[in-house]
C-alpha cells in the first residue's frame, strides 16, 4: 500500500512538473535582432513590453552587417532592427521581410566618446590626429553603420590618411567603446546611446560630416511569431516607446530628446 501511494505522488509530481513545464514552453516570446547601439533603450522596452503584452523579448545585439547575414542564413528572428535602413532594404530585395512592415525608428547619431579620467579634450574629429593620441577605436566599417559613418567623417575631414594607423576596430559599437572604458584607447567613435549611458565624456560629431543614420526595422518573414513582432515595433514607435527612445538619443526627424 505504501508503495502503491509513494508511485502514485511520484506520478503526479511528474505530471505537475510536465504541467509547468508546458505552461512555460507556450509561453509567448519574440526575438529580436537588434544593432548594438539599441542595447540599453531595447533592453527597457522589451522589460516594459512584457509587463504591458505578457510577450517575452529575447533580444540578440550584435553589428547589423552580421545580423543581417545570420537572417539570410536562416537564423530565428521575428524582428530586424537595422543601425541603417540599406540592411533592411536588402533583406526585402530578397524577399526575407514581411512586406509593409518596414520603419523608421530612429536618425542615429555619432559621438566622439573618451573614458573617464582620459588626459585628453576632444571637442571635434580633427583632436584625434594629435599626436599625443596613440589610440581610438572604431566599430568595423565592414559590417557596422555605425563604423561606416565614423570611417567617412574622417575621410570628409581629410583624417583618415592621417590617423588610420592608429585606428582599431571593434566588432561592433559596443565593443568599440568597451575598448575605451578599459583604458585599451584613447577614444572611441560610437552610437549617442552608447555615450548618453557611459561614465566618460562625449561630443557629438557634426551631421554633415557622414551620410544619415536612418535606423529602420521590418518582421522577418520566417519568424514565428509575426503578429506580436508587428506589435512590438508599433510599441517602441507609439506614444509609450517613443519617450524612451528619445531618453537614449533615438530621434526621428523633427524629434527633439527628452
Amino acid at each position: 500500500m505504501n508503495f502503491f501511494r509513494a508511485l502514485c505522488g511520484a506520478l503526479l509530481l511528474l505530471a505537475l512538473c510536465a504541467a509547468c513545464g508546458g505552461e512555460r514552453q507556450g509561453a509567448r516570446s519574440i526575438t529580436v535582432m537588434a544593432a548594438s547601439d539599441l542595447t540599453p533603450a531595447f533592453e527597457e522596452l522589451g522589460r516594459e513590453f512584457e509587463r504591458r503584452a505578457g510577450v517575452r523579448v529575447l533580444l540578440s545585439f550584435g553589428s547589423t552587417g552580421n545580423l543581417a547575414k545570420q537572417i539570410e542564413n536562416g537564423a530565428p528572428a521575428d524582428l530586424f532592427a537595422a543601425a541603417n535602413v540599406s540592411f533592411v532594404e536588402g533583406l526585402e530585395r530578397k524577399g526575407l521581410l514581411v512586406p509593409g512592415t518596414k520603419a523608421l525608428y530612429a536618425r542615429g547619431r555619432l559621438t566622439i566618446y573618451a573614458p573617464d579620467g582620459s588626459p585628453h579634450k576632444f571637442e571635434r574629429v580633427e583632436d584625434l590626429a594629435r599626436p599625443e593620441v596613440e589610440r581610438f577605436a572604431i566599430a568595423n566599417p565592414e559590417h557596422a553603420p555605425y563604423g561606416q559613418a565614423a570611417r567617412e567623417a574622417l575621410e570628409r575631414a581629410g583624417l583618415w590618411e592621417k590617423v588610420k594607423e592608429k585606428c582599431v576596430f571593434g566588432e561592433d559599437v559596443r565593443t568599440a567603446q568597451q575598448f575605451a572604458d578599459s583604458g585599451n584607447v584613447d577614444a572611441t567613435l560610437v552610437a549617442l546611446s552608447l555615450s548618453l549611458r557611459g561614465k566618460g565624456r562625449w561630443v557629438l560629431v557634426p551631421e554633415e560630416l557622414h551620410r544619415p543614420l536612418d535606423q529602420a526595422f521590418a518582421v522577418v518573414k520566417a519568424g514565428r511569431n509575426q503578429q506580436d513582432a508587428r506589435a512590438f515595433a508599433d510599441f517602441v514607435n507609439g506614444p509609450e516607446g517613443r519617450p524612451v527612445m528619445r531618453k537614449y538619443g533615438f530621434t526621428l526627424p523633427g524629434e527633439t530628446p527628452n
